[in-house]
């Protein structure tokens, strides 16, 4: 089966969306299209403000986009069943990333709401009546997808027909790219700061913006373009141009304003937003949209129109439906065991189940042993790895229809329903004995004198048996005895921006220089994350109540000295899997080394060998290439566009 990619059109808008209504929700309503006139009236400004919190559901939770910014990083790599784009972006002689068909192609969509937002700035103050903290919506969104592009592919283009940052009306088929900073300076930086300036402290309804995600976007952006300035690295850019501020700063002043910016959020905070008590609390399902999300790609479990994708029935794969969760989750389902003592193993004792441990496999982006080794080295007193992965899997054969009430797994063992079925074990035990292929259990797994479940340690994780992703698993509250709506697209919001990642900022920020004030110095900005995620309420995988706090040992093993590389593997450990890996290596000019190896198994079951593979990553791919379908549409000379791609592509 073959999913399919995005859709290819972002942008004629084909809802439009009103904030009226007894819900403190987003109330999204059916229109055929925006015209210039309907931005000339008040519903038509706020229609067009709500559709740009839909325009995040095209990439963020699509598959394919997920997998391409995973694959290829010091987290992960391609899992047996992905498709060949994410495979090209692992940089692991897997074909030539190119253009055509790669999974970041969906991105340069946005171009549609980037204009969307200028017709609503333009329009908004002519209508006279749409208050200065609505019209800062589409500033921050406009700020947002251009920081998102400029991070991506480079500089872009402002101008869009109509002259810079205007609202063009008619069709343009040809385009000329700004430079980097022409991008932040006139477009991301200036629509940041009058955001933060008029929106609210707090968000006028569930999701919807404040000043605390716009200081974190801005000091974000001036981070990101602090570290282009300083080019540590020598990355090449393009197009061409001197790293040379138009407004005449140097980096220090930029890492300045970020770590400034970052800590005024922390300390300036309203009560409803802010760190959850627990790590686990942040990504739990029944938890959603709790008060460390800051911005995230809404869908929900109530309507087909509010989700953006059909809620029940079969999952197509396709954007705005969130999908991106099945790519990091193996075949579970493969897993068997035995309906009688000494019968063969022939019972599916784990079904696919739309809960949070669980859901579609899909197999298509595993995790590294270094990651699961080395950065979860400690997974005793940190609780991250055991909030992030589901690393047990239990029985629910009845849900599916099975009617044993015991079956027979490893050893010959009994068990029943919600026992282990298959552990992945958090060190390798010289005791395991591991089966020739695939075994009875059909996935490799050994066993354990005494033991009932089946196991694997974490050197015979491969690309094919890996622990799956909890932290972004589906929740449904309508499963009832049954597996649940289990093959269709996840109705949980997709996370974008954590109020927790303000502190990374400002450490990051103080490690590039950054003066800094009294109890943020890096190490205590880390320690309060550190110390969070040393505090134990539930032991996800062990399925019982943990009440623990290891803040103590977690503060005493931070380094004394914090340095880049320490700051990227705590990122790791509090934001693995979320799909913000290559734009954290990308930013720090780090992905050329720190992704440049790694090892995992094969992609047969019972493959237990580890290989360490290189990656051969040049420098011009830091910059992702133009969709080649852009290029095609354009009325110019081949000249003109092979100078419009990014240098090494074309």
């Amino acid at each position: 089966m073959k999913l399919n990619r995005f859709k290819k059109r972002l942008g004629t808008v084909v809802l439009t969306f009103s904030l009226m209504g007894c819900s403190d929700l987003l109330d999204e309503q059916p229109r055929s299209i925006y015209t210039p006139e309907y931005f000339k009236t008040e519903k038509g400004v706020i229609g067009g403000i709500t559709s740009m919190y839909a325009h995040l559901r095209y990439f963020y939770g699509n598959g394919y986009f997920y997998a391409g910014i995973q694959s290829g990083t010091d987290e992960s790599t391609w899992g047996q069943n992905v498709n060949v784009d994410a495979k090209r972006a692992d940089f692991t002689n897997q074909g030539v990333f190119s253009g055509t068909d790669n999974p970041f192609a969906g991105l340069w969509g946005v171009f549609p709401n980037i204009n969307t937002a200028s017709g609503i700035i333009e329009n908004a103050e002519a209508v006279g009546t749409v208050p200065p903290s609505l019209i800062a919506e589409a500033r921050f969104f406009r700020a947002f997808d251009y920081f998102l592009l400029v991070q991506t592919f480079g500089g872009v283009p402002l101008d869009l027909g109509a002259g810079e940052l205007k609202f063009n009306t008619s069709t343009v088929r040809t385009s000329v790219r700004n430079t980097v900073p022409e991008v932040y300076t006139k477009a991301i930086f200036p629509d940041l700061r009058k955001a933060i300036e008029d929106l609210p402290d707090v968000s006028r309804l569930t999701g919807t913006l404040n000043k605390t995600v716009a200081r974190l976007f801005l000091s974000k952006a001036y981070l990101t373009y602090g570290w282009w300035l300083e080019n540590p690295n020598n990355i090449p850019t393009y197009p061409e141009t001197s790293r040379t501020d138009p407004d005449g700063h140097n980096p220090s002043w930029y890492f300045q304003q970020a770590y400034d910016i970052a800590t005024t959020a922390i300390d300036e905070h309203p009560s409803s937003i802010g760190l959850e008590e627990y790590f686990y609390d942040v990504n739990e399902g029944s938890n959603d949209r709790n008060k460390e999300m800051l911005l995230y790609a809404d869908h929900t479990q109530e309507s087909d129109l509010y989700n953006g994708s059909p809620v029940n029935g079969f999952g197509s794969g396709a954007s705005p439906g969130s999908f991106a969760g099945w790519f990091s989750t193996w075949n579970y389902t493969e897993i068997r065991s035995a309906s009688s003592p000494g019968g063969s193993y022939s019972v599916s004792s784990v079904q696919r189940e739309a809960v949070q441990p669980l859901g579609r496999p899909w197999t298509g982006i595993a995790p590294t042993h270094e990651l699961i080794m080395n950065t979860f080295a400690d997974k005793t007193n940190d609780s991250r790895y055991d909030g992030t992965f589901t690393t047990v899997y239990r029985g629910n054969w009845q849900r599916g229809g099975t009617s044993n009430e015991i079956l027979y797994n490893a050893n010959n063992l009994p068990v029943r329903m919600g026992d282990p079925i298959l552990t992945f074990l958090n060190s390798d035990l010289p005791t395991i004995t591991y089966p020739s292929g695939a075994g009875s259990n059909n996935v490799g797994a050994g066993t354990l004198p005494g033991r009932a479940d089946w196991v694997v340690g974490p050197s015979a994780i491969s690309r094919i048996v890996y622990p799956g992703l909890w932290k972004i698993g589906p929740y449904r509250t309508d499963n009832g005895n049954s597996l649940g709506q289990m093959n269709i697209e996840y109705t949980r919001p997709w996370p974008i921006a954590k109020f927790s990642e303000l502190y990374f900022i400002a450490a990051e920020a103080a490690v590039k220089g950054a003066n800094t004030k009294p109890g943020k110095n890096p190490r205590e900005l880390i320690n309060v994350i550190r110390a969070r995620a040393g505090k134990w309420r539930w032991d996800n995988n062990n399925n019982v109540a943990k009440v623990q706090d290891n803040s103590s040992a977690m503060i005493a093993a931070t380094p004394e000295v914090i340095d880049i590389d320490y700051i990227l593997d705590e990122r790791s450990r509090e934001y693995y899997g979320e799909g913000v890996r290559w734009y954290d290596l990308a930013r720090t000019q780090t992905w050329h080394s720190r992704g440049a190896k790694y090892t995992i198994c094969g992609i047969n079951k019972g493959d237990r060998t580890p290989v360490t593979y290189t990656r051969d990553i040049p420098l011009y791919a830091y910059l992702r290439p133009i969709p080649q379908s852009q290029l095609d549409g354009m009325e110019m000379t081949d000249a003109e566009k092979k100078a419009y791609q990014n240098p090494g592509y074309n």
